[in-house]
């Protein structure tokens, strides 16, 4: 379950990533026996016994300008999580965490996809799902307005694309038991978190690989490695946000790796 965001060559943030890095990681994973799915699938009805969701959130217009066609070439759907109220907006979206990014260079990055943009991708097979109305952390919510963005972004997905919107990622990966029933009782059937979650996966807790610029070769191999999967499934143990962190703790004391990194994304 890969968590990407934007796609660009110009944009400096963490969250974007360059098409041939996209490219780069995914052909690894293909070459690796793994086979794409949509988010709701894998979680559900995994099409191979080695599968690989790739998921995109904020919806950014660059994920179709830039991310659809390397998706296409290795015949790769996808999932997008959008925030429905910037979907088609003449507007940069804005939230903490990309508002720094506004009255600057980069501001159109920031440019949410239209409607019939995100027609276009459900017509090239991929699944659309909600990422709330405004992006906010649900935790902090009062039950009314949760239940608000919940039900009014899955609502408005489905009569913006004639399609049943099933799957949610909760933005920022914030959630708990709270957020987490209220996500049910909205009719979501899956829903993604990222990898720091303190609960065992499941399907309304599906836990993510969030991939940034700086995860290229090693770092990547490590992210989406057979071991690091297992710690993410298991709510007993707390991932750090650095998952390389990790890996540092996995090399032994006179510089003896314990892992075979050539095999570790088998």
């Amino acid at each position: 379950m890969l968590c990407y965001h934007a796609v660009s060559r110009l944009w400096p943030a963490d969250l974007a990533i360059g098409p041939a890095q996209l490219e780069r990681q995914l052909s690894m994973l293909l070459e690796h026996g793994y086979r794409g799915a949509t988010f709701h699938q894998a979680v559900h009805s995994p099409p191979a016994s080695k599968v690989m969701a790739v998921t995109f959130d904020d919806a950014y217009r660059s994920v179709i300008e830039l991310g659809l066609p390397v998706l296409s070439r290795l015949g790769l759907p996808a999932t997008v999580f959008v925030p429905t109220a910037f979907a088609g907006v003449a507007e940069p979206m804005s939230w903490p965490g990309i508002d720094g990014w506004l009255a600057g260079p980069h501001e159109a990055e920031l440019m949410a996809m239209s409607w019939s943009e995100l027609s276009t991708l459900a017509a090239a097979g991929w699944e659309i799902g909600s990422h709330t109305q405004t992006h906010p952390r649900l935790v902090d919510l009062d039950d009314a307005d949760l239940a608000e963005e919940l039900v009014a972004s899955r609502r408005e997905c489905e009569s913006r694309l004639g399609l049943p919107c099933r799957s949610l990622a909760y933005p920022y990966g914030a959630e708990d038991d709270r957020v987490v029933r209220a996500a049910a009782e909205a009719g979501y059937s899956a829903a993604g978190t990222l990898p720091d979650s303190r609960h065992p996966a499941s399907p309304l807790r599906w836990p993510r690989i969030g991939v940034y610029r700086a995860d290229d070769g090693l770092r990547f191999r490590v992210k989406t490695s057979p071991l690091m999967r297992r710690i993410r499934a298991n709510g007993r143990l707390r991932v750090p946000p650095t998952a390389w962190r990790i890996a540092r703790h996995l090399r032994g004391s006179a510089g003896r790796t314990l892992i075979n990194w050539r095999q570790v994304a088998k």
